[in-house]
C-alpha cells in the first residue's frame, strides 16, 4: 500500500481516513511524488502519459459536462484512495478541485450539509468558488444515500 503522506502540499485525511491531495494542473508538481491515479476536472483532457487517470469534462468556474461521469470519476478515485496515491486536479485547485473534495467528503460520512466548510477547513479557505459549485454538491450528496 502506498500513501501519501499527511503535510504533503494539497493532502487531505477523508473522515474515512482515506488521504487524497488536491492541486492545480497549472502548478509545479515540486516535491510532490507522482500520484497512482488521477482525476482532471479540465475543459479538455490534459493527456497525462505518466500515470493512469480520469479525465472529467468541467470548465472553469461550471459545472461538470456529466454530473454521471464526474460521480463515476469521483467514486472511483475514493475506491483507489484506500491503497493507492490518488490525486484531483482542476487548473487552478480551488474551485474544482474543492468541489470534488467536498463530494469525496461526503462519500467519507462528512454530512452534504457541512461539506463545504469541511472542504475550507481542511482544504483551503477559498474551496468552492460558486453558489452552483455549492448546490451541485447537494445534488450529487442526495443521490448518493
Amino acid at each position: 500500500m502506498t500513501s501519501w503522506a499527511v503535510d504533503d502540499a494539497g493532502v487531505v485525511r477523508l473522515p474515512d481516513g482515506r488521504l487524497i491531495r488536491g492541486t492545480g494542473a497549472r502548478r509545479p508538481r515540486g516535491q510532490a511524488p507522482a500520484p497512482e491515479f488521477a482525476v482532471y476536472l479540465l475543459g479538455r483532457d490534459p493527456r497525462v502519459a505518466d500515470w493512469p487517470y480520469r479525465w472529467v469534462r468541467w470548465p472553469d468556474f461550471r459545472l461538470p459536462a456529466s454530473t454521471e461521469d464526474a460521480v463515476d470519476a469521483l467514486r472511483e478515485a475514493h475506491t483507489r484512495a484506500a491503497s493507492e496515491r490518488v490525486e484531483i486536479a482542476c487548473g487552478g485547485g480551488i474551485g474544482r478541485t474543492g468541489t470534488a473534495l467536498a463530494v469525496l467528503a461526503v462519500m467519507s460520512g462528512v454530512p452534504a450539509d457541512t461539506a463545504v466548510e469541511w472542504v475550507r477547513t481542511n482544504y483551503h479557505p477559498r474551496a468552492v468558488e460558486t453558489r452552483r459549485q455549492r448546490a451541485w454538491i447537494a445534488t450529487v450528496a442526495s443521490s448518493l444515500s
